[in-house]
């Protein structure tokens, strides 16, 4: 049907459906301005954005074909390429971390009733929306690791459920994360965990939404990371700058059972290829990078230490946790003025700052130069807060 035989009725649908988002808002400004102000962004690293390049990269080199039917080129090639680096079977792409976490241990309760054991501030327990509840009826132990760092094996030993005893929900799964809050949990841990799961018929997943950090930062591969687990999740988006997207990977008959269950969970994609291509630009160019983020994270830890802030835990990959009552801030007040800065730094009003692969140099010396300035003011009773900052409902541990 031409437009000159459209009714009017239909010309009206038409044209009521239309959007113009380069006039839409008033507000608008170019994705260079938009990438600058990532430059100086310490909230997250969810915030890392694409690059142009990869943009670029992911237009030429998209597949177009229906990943729920298995017809996408780009996406049946990560999949293979990241379960032959994890050294599994198998590996399905999935919108989120979160879904391939929940898609994880749905696959793995075989059934009810059951429980999964996981640090009291992990992802899965904290910021899923009590997803092991809704999704696979399972109940969660929440163990607070005795060195408050990471969950060792008498930590696991102390909460886990190995009876068959009727009145309880047996665990059946072990879920750790690495990294969780930016700290390494060692290695050595792991495997003595997971010798400990196998004698006692439990399965392992990780949360490896940031595993890239651990792999540059301690020299281990993917594979020998993730060999203690039956089901692993990574995330492209999350510090290494693509769109949207995460991989799970594990025994392909595992995997089979995750896209039923990410059809049954809505996560089903069609054209998924550009994602996947954005992924590959990101494994072929920004793993790289990691090790220049870690070095700016423990530089501007250092600077704050020097300053008289306190750290409060190591800093081992990208994250500082840092506490600013020592010099008499809060960080509701380095928020604020933050924000009034003639180029603004971006924090959430929290005790973490999260490097990545786009923070500037210049926005770390400019952060630690305003701290410093504050401290100063506050020790001479000068300290001039004012104005707003960006604020968060949640305590930003994403």
């Amino acid at each position: 049907m031409s437009n000159k035989t459209l009714s009017d009725a239909q010309r009206a649908i038409i044209d009521g459906a239309k959007l113009d988002l380069m006039e839409h808002s008033p507000n608008r400004i170019s994705q260079d301005a938009e990438r600058r102000s990532l430059a100086r962004n310490f909230c997250s690293d969810t915030v890392t954005a694409p690059s142009a390049e990869m943009l670029k990269f992911a237009m030429k080199a998209t597949s177009v074909g229906d990943d729920v039917f298995g017809w996408d080129y780009c996406t049946n090639a990560l999949e293979q390429h990241m379960a032959k680096i994890c050294g599994k079977e198998a590996a399905i792409f999935v919108s989120s971390g979160t879904m391939g976490n929940q898609i994880a241990l749905r696959c793995l309760f075989e059934r009810p009733p059951y429980s999964v054991v996981c640090d009291h501030r992990s992802h899965i327990y904290k910021y899923e929306a009590g997803g092991a509840a809704f999704h696979s009826g399972a109940a969660t132990i929440a163990v607070v690791p005795k060195d408050e760092r990471y969950i060792s094996l008498e930590d696991v030993k102390e909460h886990a459920i190995t009876t068959d005893d009727i009145h309880y929900a047996t665990t059946r799964v072990i879920a750790l994360e690495n990294t969780l809050n930016g700290t390494i949990h060692p290695q050595s841990s792991i495997l003595e965990i997971s010798r400990f799961a196998r004698e006692h018929r439990m399965k392992m997943h990780l949360d490896g939404a940031r595993l890239w950090h651990v792999s540059v930062e301690t020299g281990l591969s993917l594979e020998e990371l993730c060999k203690p687990f039956d089901t692993i999740s990574l995330c492209f988006s999350k510090g290494l700058g693509t769109p949207a997207g995460s991989i799970l990977v594990g025994p392909s008959d595992l995997i089979t059972l995750a896209r039923r269950y990410r059809k049954l969970f809505g996560g089903g994609m069609r054209q998924t290829g550009i994602l996947s291509a954005c992924a590959a630009y990101a494994l072929n160019h920004h793993i790289a990078l990691l090790p220049s983020v870690h070095s700016k994270a423990k530089r501007l830890a250092d600077g704050l230490s020097k300053i008289g802030v306190e750290i409060t835990e190591p800093t081992e990959t990208c994250m500082v946790w840092f506490d600013p009552s020592s010099v008499g801030l809060t960080t509701h007040q380095i928020g604020k003025r933050a924000a009034q800065l003639e180029q603004p730094i971006m924090i959430f009003e929290s005790n973490r700052l999260v490097v990545h692969i786009q923070t500037s140099d210049e926005a770390i010396d400019d952060f630690l130069n305003l701290v410093q300035a504050m401290a100063e003011e506050h020790k001479g009773g000068k300290l001039r807060v004012d104005g707003t900052s960006r604020s968060t409902h949640y305590p930003a541990r994403l």
